[in-house]
């Protein structure tokens, strides 16, 4: 009976180190995805995502779907999967916006077309229809510094814009707060109405009474 118990308990152990091992695996994998999304130029959805540009949509669902289930934080220890996690699906969701996916392609056919203006090349080059490693690599780079570049005018425009803004603003404010003081001043004027009429009143009263003495000191004077 004790001879047949060995080699089951061999081969538990040996499944046992296999699970183990794949599961060593698996999150060495998860790990090193996590690193290459954080690593990734983030203003380049593409590379965050591991895909290149001219990808249909469906694919862009399907990539984002496998990344998402590779490191999602529920399925891993590692303490940079929610920054990971973040950054894919932000990614994921520039893609799918028409917007500003057209803006991403823009961006990167300018960077190709600034490549092959400063190499002297046209598009039947040999370089530029069968691209080497090299020749994606500098074009990589470049798609950088146009993003770079995109990004600084965006912010430029969004602070002018955000200037303006606050010139209207400030703007109406003044004209806000002058309608109230005139308001105001309207009100205070209107509630002082009959202090004003009265004051009148007994100025005119006054006068009258002044002009009746000076006749009789006139009269008086006349007479004698």
């Amino acid at each position: 009976m004790t001879a047949p118990e060995q080699p089951l308990k061999e081969e538990i152990d040996e499944l046992d180190a296999l699970d183990a091992l794949e599961k060593e695996a698996s999150e060495f994998n998860k790990d090193a995805e996590i690193d290459r999304i954080l690593k990734a130029f983030k203003l380049d959805a593409y590379a965050v995502l591991n895909l290149q540009p001219g990808i249909p949509d469906t694919q862009i669902k399907l990539q984002y779907r496998k990344l998402s289930l590779l490191i999602h934080p529920d399925k891993t220890s590692n303490p940079l999967a929610p920054s990971a996690f973040d950054r894919l699906k932000k990614a994921a969701t520039e893609l799918q916006d028409a917007k500003q996916r057209a803006h991403l392609d823009e961006c990167i056919a300018d960077a190709r077309m600034l490549l092959m203006r400063e190499r002297k090349l046209t598009v039947d080059s040999p370089e530029v229809k069968d691209p080497d490693a090299a020749f994606l690599a500098a074009w990589r780079t470049k798609t950088v510094e146009v993003l770079v570049d995109a990004e600084a005018r965006r912010r430029k425009q969004a602070r002018a814009q955000l200037q303006e803004e606050g010139r209207e603003q400030r703007k109406v404010d003044e004209e806000t707060e002058q309608r109230k003081r005139r308001r105001e001043h309207e009100v205070k004027w209107e509630e002082s109405r009959d202090s004003r009429i009265g004051s009148w009143r007994d100025f005119q009263k006054g006068g009258d009474r002044g002009e009746g003495k000076q006749q009789k000191k006139k009269k008086l004077k006349v007479l004698g």
